[in-house]
């Protein structure tokens, strides 16, 4: 969301928002010397208000509450965003108090906002005040459409610093993209893709390099990222129960969507699923019961979390800690994957091994291969497009790398 401020030394009403990797400043106007410093923080609060309840449409779509019949959550998000046709009228023609000093309020906050972002603008009495403020919101708005669209360009970038119940299609394959260019790393991805599509591709990737490594170790799937703890360190808890739900046949999207949407849920105060943390709960206690009655302190750390997620920024921790798991599993037999660009497609036994598995949203070119610690060339292919190889064991000791052609 944008946020306003008022730089008393210019007398300039400010408009400064995320980029990903820093912000960005620019003077909406110059406000008159006539009135006070309270109105011109009363213009760039209610404007900061108006940036965020739109914005907040776009991390909560209607899309993503399941029903929009009447009086539902979804039909309240679709009355948020069906308001934005009529913003800019109620920025320009604010309900005003009446002679008996009654006003009229809406309960659509999108709209109610436009309204008071208006009220503020009527104590300037000022047409080339109100001129630029509508225009800045007209840009506002604009950045909010490109981003609910996929595009992240100009302003509509600072979506990326925001966490969304939804993942666009668009913004997946470029997460997809990203991954498939840079599997080791890449601080663009924070930079230019929404974090709840690049937390789906990460999962993709986790779900492959996991059924990778537990091909040639024999661990299961789900234990990967586990096992691979054993040798390094890593966020275990969110990527272990991402691969639990995928192995449980439910999609990279919807469990992503489902943890994201979740976590939103629980920051403002509300449980998403209080059916489910009672069984969690009862399930510890039946635990502690079993192996240490009595026990508060172990009672305490088998206690369920209400979300594995950071509130604050769920999606944005959510892919990396995902991806820390999709590279966990591919260094599990203790090699350490490094990019190369070679073609060469050997192993070091001379055997060759391939697993395929399904890869949704996603061109059949792409694909991604992990070493398996015996030396052996592990393909996975989704569809006829090439594959990647790696390598692995030398005379001097193990050696990894991802080879992409």
């Amino acid at each position: 969301m944008t946020q306003y401020a008022f730089d008393e030394t210019r007398r300039a009403l400010m408009a400064v928002w995320e980029t990903g990797d820093g912000q960005l400043a620019r003077t909406v106007a110059v406000l008159p010397p006539v009135l006070e410093r309270e109105a011109a923080l009363r213009l760039s609060a209610s404007l900061t208000t108006l940036s965020r309840w739109a914005w907040r449409t776009y991390t909560h779509p209607a899309s993503a509450a399941g029903s929009v019949k009447p009086n539902t959550e979804g039909w309240r998000r679709q009355g948020e965003r069906d308001a934005f046709a009529e913003v800019l009228d109620h920025v320009s023609r604010p309900h005003l108090p009446d002679e008996q000093g009654s006003l009229v309020q809406s309960y659509v906050l999108v709209e109610e906002a436009a309204h008071r972002v208006g009220r503020a603008l009527h104590a300037f009495g000022d047409q080339v005040l109100s001129d630029a403020v509508v225009a800045e919101v007209r840009e506002e708005l604009a950045a909010f459409e490109h981003a609910e669209l996929g595009d992240f360009s100009g302003r509509a970038r600072q979506a990326v610093r925001l966490s969304r119940a939804d993942a666009s299609l668009l913004q997946v394959s470029a997460a997809h993209d990203f991954l498939h260019a840079h599997p080791l790393w890449s601080s663009r991805l924070f930079d230019e893709v929404d974090p709840t599509a690049a937390a789906v591709a990460a999962a993709h990737w986790l779900q492959v390099a996991a059924g990778i490594a537990s091909e040639a170790s024999g661990v299961a799937p789900a234990s990967v990222v586990i096992e691979a703890d054993n040798i390094e360190s890593l966020a275990l808890e969110t990527p272990t129960l991402v691969l639990q739900r995928l192995v449980a046949e439910e999609s990279p999207r919807r469990v992503v969507v489902d943890l994201v949407a979740g976590a939103m849920t629980v920051a403002e105060g509300k449980l998403p699923d209080p059916d489910e943390l009672v069984r969690a709960i009862e399930e510890a206690r039946t635990k502690v019961e079993l192996f240490g009655p009595g026990d508060e302190e172990l009672l305490a750390g088998v206690m369920p979390w209400v979300t594995p997620l950071d509130l604050a920024r769920p999606a944005r921790i959510f892919w990396r800690t995902c991806w820390t798991g999709f590279a966990g599993a591919g260094c599990f037999t203790g090699s350490t994957p490094t990019m190369t660009t070679s073609t060469t497609r050997r192993a070091a036994t001379g055997s060759t091994r391939s697993s395929s598995m399904p890869f949704e949203n996603r061109p059949t070119t792409n694909a991604i291969d992990f070493c398996s610690g015996t030396g052996d060339l592990l393909g996975v292919n989704y569809g006829t497009g090439t594959a990647l190889t790696c390598e692995n064991n030398t005379s001097a000791g193990r050696s990894g790398s991802v080879q992409v052609h």
